[in-house]
């Protein structure tokens, strides 16, 4: 499986008055990670512009099993599950203890930028990308 981390601080800003972390910042998290991912495949968001597909998230899991505090470091991991037909991406969030706090999975399907046409396959694109990563 193909994976990439990010570690992100929690900012007070991402925080309620009890210093616990938004449930709501967790979708920017995942995108951070996510976008990791994608660079280290060599086909992020810009990549998939320039070919003529946009990758719409349709469908998306998550789950608080623990909590998050201000100016706490948290490693999101964005693992990369299945590609043939869409993109599915599992997430996990480690405190800084490296317990699971946060589970998360998300769905994107390519759409095709110019015909505004979902496709029912992943483009060639990106599945020449993942065989070049994986070789």
């Amino acid at each position: 499986m193909i994976s990439a981390s990010a570690r992100i601080k929690i900012p007070f800003h991402d925080v309620d008055s009890m210093g616990v972390t938004w449930h709501g910042h967790y979708v920017k998290y995942l995108e951070i990670a996510r976008c990791e991912l994608l660079d280290k495949i060599g086909y992020n968001y810009k990549d998939m512009e320039a070919s003529g597909y946009a990758w719409p998230i349709i469908d998306m899991h998550i789950r608080y099993p623990g909590p998050t505090l201000f100016d706490e470091e948290i490693d999101v991991t964005a693992k990369l599950v299945e590609w043939e037909n869409r993109l599915v991406i599992d997430y996990q969030v480690r405190n800084s203890d490296g317990r699971r706090v946060t589970k998360a999975r998300t769905v994107q399907v390519a759409l095709e930028i110019e015909s505004k046409t979902m496709c029912y396959e992943s483009p060639a694109i990106l599945l020449e990308k993942i065989k070049a990563y994986q070789s």
